[in-house]
């Protein structure tokens, strides 16, 4: 949210170095937001691997 404040105030004023800094931390967060959906699903797999070794003793 905070990247969007700073490209719409960075436009609004003409600022393109902020405007650029909020482009930029916006696709930082995109990036971080895939890493932790990668992590969950990596996770989710193991406890299933995990169940079915389990139910296999």
């Amino acid at each position: 949210m905070k990247g969007k404040i700073k490209e719409g105030f960075g436009k609004l004023t003409g600022d393109a170095d902020l405007e650029a800094e909020g482009e930029a931390e916006q696709g930082e967060g995109k990036i971080r937001e895939g890493i932790g959906k990668a992590g969950r699903a990596v996770s989710d797999l193991a406890d299933r691997a995990k169940e079915k070794l389990e139910r296999n003793d």
